[in-house]
């Protein structure tokens, strides 16, 4: 009984993982362009995008997201 339950709450975790991982690339995408556009001001000034990075969290997603996907091959990606 408590192997069946045990095996219950396992695969019930795993499944929520694996739901929880699936990224729709082309909504990320769409996202980070319009961040770029908007942090673009500071870049020009000067600022390199490491600065920008460390100090906005959605900047470092945004750029996980593209170097992923360049190496995924997602149509539409390109990097910083």
């Amino acid at each position: 009984m408590r192997a069946s339950c045990l095996a219950l709450t396992i695969s019930v975790l795993i499944a929520s993982r694996a739901d929880a991982a699936i990224i729709d690339w082309q909504a990320e995408l769409q996202r980070c362009r319009t961040l770029r556009e908007s942090v673009a001001p500071l870049l020009q000034a000067g600022e390199g995008i490491s600065a920008v990075g460390r100090s906005n969290r959605s900047v470092r997603r945004c750029i996980w997201i593209q170097r992923m996907a360049v190496r995924k091959k997602i149509p539409g990606a390109e990097t910083w």
